[in-house]
């Protein structure tokens, strides 16, 4: 038996005005979903443990199948190993976003999305100038970024994520507690740097948005997961752009996949990434595939866009799954699932249910549509939500 995992990260919604009053996965054209789900599963799973963050990387490793509440110790170090970054004892790893912020104001939480070869000559140049033993700057995909410090005695902050506070004033989220003033200071600091470098000067000449400075969230220390196979019994592959989910399949033993064109955004090559599905299934039994672009719209508040990317994954990863010669032999388990919703209204996460869908061999029908609604109403219900993973691998459904 062959098993795909896909994670159109942040696709659950609200309804939308704009698109009559339904939400984009409702409004987008997929019929390759709507026909797995017709003679497949539609339930409802929450990947946010009682007292946890809805972040992604307590959502995506809940999805993976783990509870987030025993093995989650912050977003940073999940993503530290996808950037070859091997954490010691001693270091915090810290999310470092690239961001704009004017009149002491988040515009912008990804610097306009900047190109990742702009980002890494500022996080260089950050490195260079701020960097010392005890604290290393290491560029990543496009806003995203890593600060290692070394810190023994650990590390106490509390820190908003920048998509978090689009709009609001920087001074009333700085990092807080015994030592959110490190923080605070060092992405100070970094404004300083940044403001006359070379890359932002040629982005406001071309009328984009400046990188002013970084933003510090999400740190921990390096955890320690099982491996998948262990856990699970099966082997398998992970493709994604982002580094958090390329970190968390490192860390749990999948192989994880280059795939040329994939960019965690909208312009990402979604055939390339079903093309490097169907691969990876002729070498392994399962492959997880993430595609960010669907929760990037959600935080732009871009609702039509959204549902470009919907019917995007729809045709290119979904389509060519349900085509292969393992979906029509019966050799093929799908599962489509979010890890947490962004709806476009609010432009961040919330803490509520998402759809799933599950397909194949030893999966129930149900003859509901793939969307929230039906979710909601489907008697089906997996709670907590990293039991879905072993549910859909073993087939255990009733």
């Amino acid at each position: 038996m062959k098993f795909a995992v896909i994670c159109p990260d942040g696709a659950s919604d609200w309804p939308v005005a704009s698109l009559g009053n339904r939400t984009p996965l409702q409004a987008a054209k997929v019929p390759n979903l709507a026909g797995l789900a017709a003679m497949g599963l539609v339930g409802r799973t929450l990947h946010v443990p009682p007292g946890m963050d809805n972040g992604s990387d307590i959502c995506c490793l809940s999805l993976m199948g783990f509870d987030p509440a025993k093995y989650h110790t912050g977003r940073a170090p999940l993503e530290a190993k996808s950037l070859g970054v091997e954490l010691g004892p001693d270091d915090i790893a810290v999310r470092c976003n690239t961001v704009t912020v004017q009149d002491g104001v988040m515009v912008d939480y990804s610097a306009g999305h900047i190109k990742t070869e702009e980002s890494r000559a500022l996080i260089e140049a950050l490195d260079k100038e701020l960097g010392t033993r005890e604290r290393r700057f290491y560029p990543g995909v496009q806003y995203r970024h890593l600060l290692v410090l070394r810190r023994p005695q650990g590390l106490e902050a509390e820190c908003a994520p920048p998509h978090n506070i689009t709009g609001g004033k920087v001074a009333e989220n700085l990092p807080r507690g015994r030592d959110g003033g490190v923080l605070a200071e060092l992405m100070a600091e970094s404004a300083r740097v940044l403001a006359a470098h070379r890359v932002n000067r040629a982005r406001v000449a071309r009328g984009e948005r400046p990188a002013t400075q970084v933003w510090l969230w999400g740190h921990g220390r390096r955890p320690s997961l099982p491996g998948f196979r262990e856990t699970y019994g099966v082997g398998g592959a992970l493709i994604s752009a982002v580094d958090l989910s390329r970190s968390i399949g490192l860390y749990l033993g999948l192989e994880l996949l280059k795939v040329p064109g994939i960019t965690g955004f909208t312009d990402t090559d979604y055939a390339a990434k079903g093309r490097s599905c169907l691969d990876a299934l002729a070498r392994h039994d399962f492959v997880f595939v993430h595609i960010e672009a669907p929760d990037e719209c959600g935080h732009l508040g871009d609702a039509a866009r959204k549902s470009e990317a919907l019917e995007r994954i729809d045709a290119e990863i979904v389509g060519r799954l349900a085509g292969s010669d393992w979906a029509k032999s019966g050799g093929l388990r799908i599962l489509v699932c979010p890890d947490h919703p962004t709806p476009c209204a609010c432009k961040v996460h919330v803490t509520e249910p998402v759809p799933f869908l599950a397909w194949g061999p030893g999966v129930p029908a149900l003859g509901l549509a793939f969307h929230e609604s039906d979710a909601l109403r489907s008697p089906v219900e997996v709670m907590p939500g990293h039991a879905l993973m072993g549910k859909f691998l073993r087939g255990e459904w009733r």
